[in-house]
């Protein structure tokens, strides 16, 4: 089976159910027709062969981004401008989609990003708390619902992905913090790489933003070096 088959049934049959806190609200965008013929569409597109990749792992999917697109790091608008997807999808811009793709445009383009890489998430679907992003590990209990989901999530993708033994940590702080655990006891990584969240990046760095990016790109050549 290739990459894409492997990707979208993992995606496409996400469990709907998870025990959350009061409070905390699941994004569960797979069942709409547009978001599953965006996803069948990208991942047909640059997955469908059984390439290694190397991992960026994000948090978890925002409401503008991927909570609607399906697609990591990836909004409405960056679909139809760089991978040539329209879609149906309001026309709203995502910070985190528009420096990633600005990243991607720096180091080739769509076609050699994808061809080297896999954009997933600790959390692999969003969360809300008073209709606005939440992230998995901003409380005790919430992380504690999650952890056995996460887990599975992680293990079912290294499954079906040839990766790259060393990963990308996108977000210096909890996420690390939670992937260096996760490796700690089941020792999937040789390393975990990290660079800084897009959102930072664009809210409280804007000015040294090609920095961050020649960032990106320096971390990318490490884990294909192997």
């Amino acid at each position: 089976m290739t990459l894409d088959k492997e990707i979208l049934d993992f995606y496409f049959n996400m469990p709907k159910n998870l025990k959350l806190p009061k409070g905390i609200e699941l994004i569960y965008p797979y069942e709409t027709f547009e978001t599953q013929r965006i996803m069948q569409i990208f991942y047909e597109r640059y997955y469908s062969d059984n390439l290694p990749r190397g991992f960026l792992v994000g948090i978890n999917p925002g409401r503008l981004g991927s909570g609607i697109t399906g697609i990591g790091f990836s909004d409405a608008i960056t679909l139809e401008k760089f991978c040539d997807i329209p879609n149906n999808f309001e026309k709203r811009a995502e910070t985190s989609a528009t420096f990633i793709y600005e990243v991607i445009e720096a180091y080739g383009g769509v076609e050699k990003f994808y061809k080297d890489f896999y954009i997933t998430a600790v959390m692999p679907m969003g969360l809300l708390k008073d209709k606005k992003n939440y992230n998995y590990y901003d409380d005790k209990e919430t992380l504690s619902c999650l952890d056995d989901f996460i887990k599975e999530s992680i293990d079912k993708q290294l499954e079906f992905t040839p990766y790259h033994r060393d990963v990308i940590c996108v977000g210096q702080g909890k996420n690390l913090k939670y992937l260096e655990s996760y490796n700690e006891k089941y020792d999937m990584f040789d390393n975990i790489y990290t660079v800084p969240h897009p959102r930072w990046v664009m809210q409280y760095k804007r000015k040294e933003k090609y920095k961050h990016i020649d960032n990106y790109l320096e971390t990318f050549e490490k884990v294909l070096k192997k």
